[in-house]
């Protein structure tokens, strides 16, 4: 296989990214080690190691100092990654926890509001960004679009990942696009319920008080078992790590699941939506 992946949709980039990119594949090449070599040996998929040298995506704490041993580097590698850029594409109160996500061994999301963002197709996505207030320019949506795109790539790239989403009836009845995009988007939340990986489930309308009420909830929990929580509001979030407040979050979360429909019960909802689309 060839030393670089093809380049596709990408987010917007950054010469600090671009450069710490370098400084990888330089060090990478020295030990002899091909892309498809490393991968494994420093814990990320080839797609992600690929981007990541490619400066195309900010690389985590812990893929800097597992490069950084295994590659022998001389502290280099972790002195290129102190002087990091986030592209754009990212709201700056989204980034902390968008780092996390391509480290989660769990992942639960609980959305009220939309399709949730790691589900979102580009159509979707981009009615979103479009109808946004105060208004983006093309460049801006585009930079967005390809961001959001990559961040969903993580439900296909970490099949070992456990991904639980619960989301609400009214959320997916919603017509925020036009029937088309619409289709498009139940028949992709389909496709992705059958990963063995992902389980889906849907708050349906007629259930009444639930666990859920005060707002959208996500729980991650990383290799090193550590838990966070992220909650959001209109253009601001918080990021949780205090253990307290975490536990109090999944007591919450797992409440949700006994309430939500099962597993199969959603798929049949979500083809009775597609149907009526």
């Amino acid at each position: 296989m060839a030393d670089e992946v093809p380049k596709g949709s990408e987010p917007e980039t950054s010469e600090s990214l671009k450069a710490f990119g370098e400084v990888v594949k330089a060090f990478r090449r020295r030990a002899g080690l091909t892309q498809e070599e490393f991968a494994p040996l420093v814990g990320y998929s080839l797609p992600m190691v690929a981007s990541i040298e490619q400066g195309r995506r900010l690389p985590s704490k812990e893929f800097v100092e597992r490069a950084e041993e295994l590659l022998d580097a001389f502290g280099v590698i972790r002195a290129a990654a102190k002087h990091l850029t986030r592209r754009a594409g990212l709201a700056k109160w989204f980034e902390k926890w968008a780092a996390l996500e391509p480290q989660a061994v769990t992942l639960y999301t609980y959305e009220n509001r939309l399709v949730p963002g790691l589900f979102q197709t580009p159509a979707y996505a981009r009615t979103l960004f479009e109808e946004q207030i105060p208004a983006m320019g093309d460049d801006k949506i585009e930079s967005n679009l390809v961001a959001r795109v990559e961040r969903a790539s993580i439900l296909t790239e970490r099949p070992e990942t456990i991904f639980s989403f619960i989301v609400e009836e009214h959320a997916l009845r919603r017509q925020v696009a036009d029937q088309e995009a619409m289709r498009g988007q139940i028949d992709h939340i389909l496709d992705l319920g059958e990963r063995r990986n992902i389980d889906i489930q849907v708050m349906a309308q007629s259930r009444g008080h639930h666990a859920g009420l005060d707002g959208p909830l996500w729980l991650l929990e990383n290799k090193e078992n550590t838990w966070y929580a992220y909650s959001e509001g209109q253009r601001s979030a918080q990021l949780i790590s205090d253990s307290k407040e975490v536990s109090i979050l999944q007591q919450r979360y797992a409440r949700m699941r006994a309430q939500a429909l099962s597993v199969e019960a959603s798929v049949g909802l979500l083809r009775e939506i597609r149907g009526a689309l």
